[in-house]
């Protein structure tokens, strides 16, 4: 039987196309087509009333990091905010994650694995 080997695309709706992929290209370093680096995906449903992302959103996406630290720093200075929850949110054996949003609302959850 065939079955997937990773994740080929994301694709979404949004008000301004154009100036959106510039924004996660240059925020996140994603342009519209890259060769991902090896490393762990979780393809996972979430309960329809789950509190991990806003109710009125439909998906969530994951970006793996390299440096979540200087990363954040970057945005911080772009001007882009950021949540953490340390308490909640870092763990030896999960790593550490933070979030963010697009100029369109869309939440994006930055995640450092463990090394």
């Amino acid at each position: 039987m065939g079955r997937a080997t990773g994740i080929g695309g994301v694709f979404f709706r949004a008000r301004d196309t154009q100036a959106l992929a510039k924004w996660y290209e240059e925020h996140l370093g994603l342009p519209s087509f890259w060769t991902q680096e090896a490393g762990p995906t979780v393809f996972a449903p979430f309960k329809a009333d789950s509190d991990y992302f806003p109710a009125e959103r439909q998906w969530m996406i994951n970006l793996r990091v390299d440096d979540l630290d200087s990363l954040l720093q970057s945005l911080l200075e772009a001007g882009i905010t950021s949540e953490t929850r340390p308490a909640e949110w870092d763990s030896a054996e999960t790593g550490r994650f933070a979030r963010i949003h697009d100029p369109e609302g869309n939440p994006i959850e930055l995640w450092q694995p463990p090394k």
